[in-house]
């Protein structure tokens, strides 16, 4: 038997027989003298290497190595979300309900849906966090169906009008929220608002004019003045002028004009009600040249009465 020794004081791991023979102080621990004999064992050839060790070997040294880059790479997760796809989790089926306004190619963007994506891996409630986000997309339900289905249901904001702010144009809730820049005419319908805060208290102020549904419903546009009062353009083109306060007594006086004397079907540019006692008419720049030249006209032909009469 071939023993290591060591210099120092004996080892009596084995007993007193180790003790009592010199050959084996200094003999080193079991599993250290198991490896040896088996390294002696395979420098004889006593002990058979299998065929395809080496090869096997060299397998799980690579695989050991690419397992340790990918964690060192943050990539452990995008691989196993493909090879869970590959074995049948890919998402193959998105069925999306409740969107108007929101196109299914937004949806799919915005999630970062692709072929690779599995149902697995994805998280429901990042999902839906990430459909809030969009911008007509009030809330939002996701559900996974296993094996390769993700079910969307959506509830969407609803536009109560458009708001002008210097050269944009956005859709805005009734509450005033903005939702989105207005991008074509399918919303052209709504009522305008226009001015810096006109869109915070739009609904109140159109809630006021209800009273009286025959003007309201030719009016083209809400300005706001200062943010104190408001103007409203007709659909011909007229402005009048509301006052700051006692709006009711203003658009009653309106209502009045319109009803005696067709007030919004003349020509003219603007109906100023904002002074309690007196109502303000200006007539347009070419109603005006006609006035003008009627009442130079009529004042020649009474200067020529005149004259016969003398």
């Amino acid at each position: 038997m071939f023993a290591l020794k060591r210099r120092g004081r004996a080892y009596h791991g084995l007993g007193g027989a180790a003790a009592s023979d010199p050959d084996a102080a200094g003999v080193l621990p079991r599993p250290i003298r198991r490896a040896f004999r088996m390294a002696v064992s395979l420098a004889d050839g006593r002990v058979a290497i299998p065929r395809f060790a080496g090869i096997a070997g060299a397998a799980v040294l690579f695989a050991a190595t690419g397992f340790y880059g990918m964690v060192l790479g943050g990539h452990t997760g995008a691989v196993a979300e493909a090879t869970t796809s590959a074995i049948g989790f890919s998402i193959d089926n998105v069925k999306v309900s409740g969107n108007l306004q929101t196109s299914e190619i937004d949806i799919l963007q915005q999630l970062g849906l692709d072929g690779s994506s599995s149902v697995v891996f994805l998280s429901a409630a990042n999902a839906r966090e990430r459909l809030i986000s969009l911008p007509w997309v009030e809330n939002a339900e996701v559900r996974k169906v296993y094996p390769n289905t993700v079910e969307i249901k959506l509830s969407e904001r609803t536009a109560y009008g458009i708001w002008q702010h210097g050269d944009e144009l956005s859709l805005i809730e009734k509450d005033g929220k903005v939702i989105a820049p207005l991008r074509d005419n399918k919303f052209a319908s709504l009522p305008l608002f226009v001015g810096d805060g006109a869109q915070l208290d739009a609904a109140a102020f159109a809630d006021q004019l209800s009273n009286w549904p025959d003007i309201q419903a030719r009016i083209k546009a809400y300005i706001c003045v200062g943010g104190r009062r408001w103007d409203l353009r007709m659909d011909n083109g007229v402005v009048v002028r509301l006052p700051e306060e006692n709006v009711a007594r203003a658009m009653h006086e309106l209502s009045t004009l319109e009803q005696d004397q067709q007030v919004l079907e003349r020509d003219i540019e603007t109906v100023d009600l904002r002074l309690p006692d007196r109502t303000t008419i200006q007539l347009t720049a070419d109603a005006a040249v006609r006035r003008d030249k009627a009442v130079a006209d009529r004042a020649k032909m009474l200067k020529k009465l005149m004259e016969k009469g003398a």
